[in-house]
């Protein structure tokens, strides 16, 4: 049976992408047949005239995985800014039936896969006749979450809110993955052991800066 989990940020730039290429490859590594999805992605770059979801073809990249990056994410936008105005620019408005189809067709055929969310979890997908936030694809996929934050100052506060808001939408979180971690500074120990009193979250993981491997050894039990 497939399983599946969904990875959200406390911001941009927090190294979602990042951390769930070094998760895939893993997965990969453990023998399982694995793969990843997106459903929308915003600031992709043009390739031989063709938009190409640049975050998916990291992916792939990294984790070795023979597919083609366009068929793992369901919206591809241009301009690097919020999808919801990046489908309205567009004219390509997002559908959460689409989503759901081109999830299924992935879950489908791997024993895990991995959700890449857009931003930090309070993204807007859609704004306008129709209201789909970020959220409503998590509980439309019935995923639980893993949140993936810098290791730096500040991310008491932003996984904090990050975690609050979450559970006040009933949805479940499985742990933490804190990116970019020094074990050898002191404020990012106290940072980690802070996270967890506040939130009563489990860190799952403290990923160095540029690590190209990491043994997420056990994580399989956190897909559901």
């Amino acid at each position: 049976m497939s399983k599946g989990i969904f990875i959200t940020g406390t911001g941009t730039d927090v190294g979602k992408t990042y951390i769930t290429a070094l998760i895939v490859k893993y997965l990969k590594q453990k023998g399982y047949k694995t793969s990843y999805y997106k459903a929308a992605a915003s600031g992709n770059p043009i390739t031989d005239g063709k938009v190409v979801a640049q975050d998916a073809k990291c992916i792939i990249d990294a984790a070795g995985l023979d597919k083609n990056p366009n068929d793992l994410v369901s919206y591809i936008f241009k301009e690097a800014i919020s999808p919801h105005l990046a489908a309205k620019r567009e004219k390509n408005k997002i559908e959460i039936l689409k989503i759901l189809s081109d999830y299924k067709k992935i879950y489908n055929d791997n024993d895990y896969v991995t959700v890449e969310g857009s931003g930090g979890i309070l993204c807007p997908l859609r704004y306008d006749d129709k209201k789909l936030w970020l959220e409503d694809v998590i509980k439309a996929l019935n995923l639980p979450v893993l949140v993936v934050a810098n290791a730096k100052l500040g991310s008491i506060n932003s996984i904090g809110l990050t975690v609050h808001y979450l559970k006040s939408k009933n949805i479940k979180i499985k742990g933490i993955i804190l990116n970019e971690y020094d074990k050898n500074n002191f404020m990012e120990e106290d940072n980690k052991k802070m996270i967890e009193d506040l939130t009563g979250i489990k860190t799952i993981a403290c990923v160095p800066h540029n690590c190209k491997d990491f043994d997420f050894n056990g994580i399989e039990k956190l897909y559901e």
